[in-house]
């Protein structure tokens, strides 16, 4: 009997065909962890060989998610009870996200309210310039704010059913993404320090760049959603993915929120 047959007529999970991705990508994930150390270990092509890896990972992530994008819109397998089962697991995953900067965080203050002596008993450190809170790290505060609401805006024009006005939204949702992108990038190259200077430089790079790499999974999120946006796969009724894309970019803007009043902020 048919995966689908069992689905129909037996329960509501969604039992998924055989595939060969999660073990493809499994695999070269591995290859692009070993491509990232030779990288950084400066070893020969190394850099090359995370490139290519890392290329063949979102390849075979895009196919993934074309198999996904099918179960659910085309062939109705993901029924209210398996969409109520990802939504949650999806609420999960974010708050094991939020664990992870949590922890990040606490390694901050606890080198801030107690600066050792190595470092000159003092928060930056001796040596270290912090970076002004009101030029360039205001403007991506702006700019991040801005975005969660264009992508609120583009989420309540689809449960309205304006699916034109919701491409504006998106849109407009990506050009505030895509420049915050580049200020952090400009920010990273005009900074006085590095990652390797103390622990300030550590810590600094260390949440700056996981939220950096969030803004930038997000906007991929945001993107593909727009794609499936202009195809007709949503409904004012049935939209998991574009909600998820909406609640990931909250995310983001309330991270990034404790990013700049905790590390620009009180620490500068």
């Amino acid at each position: 009997m048919r995966t689908s047959s069992i689905n129909k007529f037996k329960h509501p999970f969604h039992l998924v065909d055989p595939s060969p991705w999660p073990l493809a990508i499994s695999f070269i994930l591995t290859c692009t962890v070993f491509g990232f150390a030779a990288y950084l270990n400066r070893y020969i092509y190394g850099g090359w060989y995370l490139f290519i890896s890392f290329l063949i990972l979102n390849c075979y992530a895009g196919l993934w998610l074309r198999d996904i994008n099918r179960e659910a819109t085309f062939e109705g397998r993901h029924t209210s009870f398996v969409r109520k089962n990802i939504k949650l697991g999806f609420i999960l995953f974010l708050i094991s996200e939020t664990m992870i900067f949590f922890a990040l965080f606490w390694a901050y203050f606890h080198s801030m309210l107690n600066p050792a002596i190595w470092i000159g008993i003092k928060w930056p450190p001796e040596g270290i310039s912090a970076l002004d809170p009101t030029t360039w790290p205001l403007s991506n505060t702006l700019l991040l704010l801005s975005s969660g609401f264009a992508i609120t805006w583009s989420h309540q024009a689809l449960m309205d059913g304006d699916i034109l006005e919701s491409r504006r939204g998106l849109i407009v949702t990506l050009l505030f993404a895509i420049s915050f992108i580049f200020i952090q990038l400009y920010e990273y190259h005009n900074a006085s320090f590095s990652i390797n200077d103390s622990i300030y430089g550590s810590i600094f790079y260390m949440i700056t760049g996981l939220h950096g790499l969030h803004v930038i999974g997000g906007t991929f999120f945001i993107y593909i959603n727009g794609i499936r946006l202009t195809q007709y796969h949503f409904t004012p009724k049935r939209h998991a993915s574009f909600s998820f894309a909406t609640w990931y970019w909250h995310f983001v803007d309330v991270i990034w929120i404790f990013v700049y009043l905790i590390i620009y902020i009180s620490g500068s």
